[in-house]
């Protein structure tokens, strides 16, 4: 028989039902009733709309009082039988956040040996089900869950639950869903299961944060930024852990033309945090096959958990934990900190997601149509600002502070999340860790949100976090190349974007912005200038790459240096290379030993950055009351004029050449030259002469 209607009924309302029927047989007056758990008798429902369209009809019920979730909720018609009734979309409904918004710090799976309790926030969910099964059990074992306040399902089961496997059975407007724990911190392959385990146990694993310098100023702090598998895969190194955690602190090892390798080159470059690109559990790579498909971890999959494809073992669950921390341990024993590459303003995508799974349609963000807002480009923006995305960004942070001991959080598309979320975020971190840095893309991406977001126009309201300058990017990559009407905007840059300085001021200091001239979705420097500069040959595009990337370091600001820039690396013209695969993203151990001394020089001006208080000033009007600038002939001439600042020198002045041929400066008083990207000729009488395609300082 061919079916004539379709059908379906909706919660709109706290006490209102919508039903809408297809049909191409005629219409009639629906009269309905509402079912309740395993009440016997339905209950009476009053029909106030019934509007019909040739084959649609509309029609709406006042329920006598407002539903309360938490039952299965059923629509009875004489005529069509029994329909589910979708309850989705009550997370829209007023009074729906101050009703379930759930405070506890429990949620998840909480161990001791005596008992663990599991606990998922799952308000419109009817029933859920806990279904477990012990180590080296063939069978799961299913058991129901019992609702209690703010919409949180609970048990406990005595006993040592170390070890086992679980997962949650959540049933939705009558459709059931198994999945895996959004508050999970440890997990199997790809995310299938969650798993209980022990996290005292790995309390021998030592944190070395005693090693640590402290920072008073983000200013103090010089960023490398890397990633896991491209730090670690080369066939031209002797690591053993390819691609690992573990590959990451490996000693001793050598390149195969026998220079340091892995963990031995990044302490040797000398800056103070190392800033690692997604360490927590993504979605496109498949961790039983990580060698199969290539990807930098911008899809996050599960927020607690490390990545399984960097761990030795991902079959143990254990393996991914301890890898984790002792990669962190072994870098803070070094004297370096680590940053945690964070991304809170999307997932890999909703409709698979665990947040869609346990509570459909809360975690997302909605455009005025109905649909998924779109900022990132992702197809699901997060919505940061409802309280419980916020409590589990929050408490995900709070979990790699307190347990991994990581220092800081870069937020990839800062300017999607909203500044009360960020705000806490930064405000725990440091009550914690006084030293802990938060930066992020402040990028003005717009977005349907009443509350104000984390972008640079906003920076007033953040003033202890960082963004990243597009202005200082642009700029010196544009100056650099050749292109001197740049030339203001940089000068501008170089004396941090906070001075009234031929333009209206980006931050209120310069502990407010990251300059960089490249990062992991650019393209490289090497890349842009065999694009604009095509008259250059190999070595002059590396001295321009090394001069830029030395006046970096001589910017007020936070310096950001992107793996592989040293050596001025190529990722063969391609600029977003996030699944391109290890042949445009690895580090090249070949190149770094045809270009070691630009690895040298680089360290050499990270080491005086380090050491001249100078330049981890921040407050704008010391800025403005301590150095001039100017410019001569295409090369910009900084002079530093507070002397205290300066120690022990008296005089210390910096020169930035990007043109192909030397300048003659004639200073005040004789200097030497301290620092500079290339050979440097002696000039006469107190002259100092800057070569073609250099940063060079002198200091007296």
């Amino acid at each position: 028989m061919k079916n004539n209607t379709y059908i379906q009924a909706k919660l709109i309302a706290w006490d209102r039902i919508r039903v809408g029927i297809f049909s191409d047989v005629p219409w009639s007056k629906l009269d309905a009733s509402l079912l309740i758990g395993d009440a016997k008798e339905p209950l009476p429902l009053t029909l106030i709309k019934n509007s019909t369209l040739g084959p649609y009809a509309v029609v709406e019920y006042q329920l006598p009082k407002p539903i309360r979730l938490g039952e299965h909720y059923r629509l009875f018609t004489p005529g069509f039988g029994i329909l589910p009734i979708d309850v989705s979309d009550a997370p829209f409904f007023p009074g729906f956040d101050e009703a379930f918004t759930y405070e506890g710090n429990d949620l998840g799976a909480v161990y001791s040996k005596k008992a663990t309790t599991f606990k998922v926030w799952a308000p419109l969910a009817s029933v859920v089900y806990l279904k477990i099964r012990l180590p080296k059990h063939s069978m799961f074992t299913l058991f129901e869950m019992k609702r209690e306040e703010k919409g949180v399902y609970a048990l406990g089961l005595e006993g040592d639950y170390d070890g086992c496997e679980y997962r949650y059975v959540v049933c939705n407007s009558e459709a059931m869903s198994e999945t895996s724990d959004p508050y999970a911190k440890a997990s199997g392959p790809n995310g299938k299961s969650s798993y209980v385990l022990d996290f005292s146990s790995f309390n021998d694993i030592k944190t070395h944060e005693e090693a640590l310098p402290r920072f008073e100023s983000l200013t103090d702090v010089i960023v490398y930024e890397a990633h896991v598998r491209d730090l670690t895969i080369s066939s031209h190194t002797d690591i053993l852990h390819k691609g690992k955690f573990l590959g990451m602190i490996e000693k001793g090892r050598k390149s195969d033309r026998g220079l340091p390798a892995g963990f031995d080159y990044l302490t040797s470059l000398g800056f103070t945090h190392l800033q690692l690109l997604p360490i927590y559990d993504y979605q496109t790579v498949d961790e039983l096959h990580p060698d199969g498909k290539y990807n930098w971890g911008y899809d996050p999959a599960q927020y607690f958990v490390p990545e399984g494809s960097y761990a030795s073992n991902v079959l143990d669950p254990r393996s991914r934990v301890a890898e984790c921390k002792k990669m962190i341990s072994a870098f803070h024993e070094a004297g370096i900190r680590i940053v945690m590459d964070v991304v809170f303003n999307h997932v890999y995508e909703a409709r698979r997601s665990v947040f869609d799974a346990i509570v459909p349609n809360y975690y997302f963000r909605k455009n005025a149509d109905g649909r998924r807002a779109n900022t990132s480009g992702c197809g699901n923006d997060l919505a940061s600002e409802r309280p419980m995305v916020r409590k589990l960004i929050l408490d995900a942070c709070a979990w790699w502070q307190d347990f991994y001991h990581v220092d800081g959080f870069r937020f990839d598309l800062m300017g999607i999340i909203d500044v009360k979320t960020v705000q806490q975020i930064e405000k725990r971190a440091k009550a914690k860790d006084p030293s802990f840095v938060v930066y992020g893309e402040g990028w003005n991406m717009g977005g349907q949100v009443k509350e104000p977001l984390a972008h640079s126009g906003n920076h007033a309201l953040l003033p202890g976090f960082g963004f990243f300058n597009d202005t200082y990017r642009e700029a010196a990559k544009g100056f650099w190349a050749g292109n001197f009407d740049c030339l203001r905007d940089y000068e501008f840059s170089i004396v941090s974007s906070s001075l009234p300085f031929h333009r209206g001021p980006l931050f209120l200091d310069a502990r407010q912005t990251v300059n960089y001239i490249e990062c992991h979705d650019n393209a490289t420097y090497f890349d842009v200038l065999s694009a604009r500069r095509k008259d250059l040959d190999e070595g002059k595009k590396c001295e321009l790459v090394l001069a830029n990337s030395a006046a970096i370091l001589l910017s007020f600001g936070i310096p950001f240096l992107h793996m592989g820039q040293e050596i001025a690396a190529s990722k063969f013209n391609e600029e977003n290379t996030y699944n391109l695969g290890d042949h445009y993203n690895k580090f090249s151990y070949p190149l770094l030993a045809e270009r070691k001394e630009m690895v040298e020089i680089l360290s050499h001006f990270i080491e005086f950055r380090k050491k001249m208080r100078f330049l981890h000033v921040y407050d704008p009007k010391v800025i403005d009351e301590s150095v001039f600038i100017s410019d001569h002939d295409g090369c910009i001439h900084l002079s530093v004029l507070n002397p205290t600042l300066i120690a022990p020198y008296q005089y210390l002045e910096m020169f930035f050449n990007p043109t192909d041929h030397e300048i003659r400066f004639t200073l005040k008083v004789p200097q030497r030259v301290l620092l500079c990207t290339r050979p440097a000729a002696k000039g006469e009488k107190g002259d100092v002469i800057v070569p073609a395609r250099s940063t060079l300082v002198t200091g007296r």
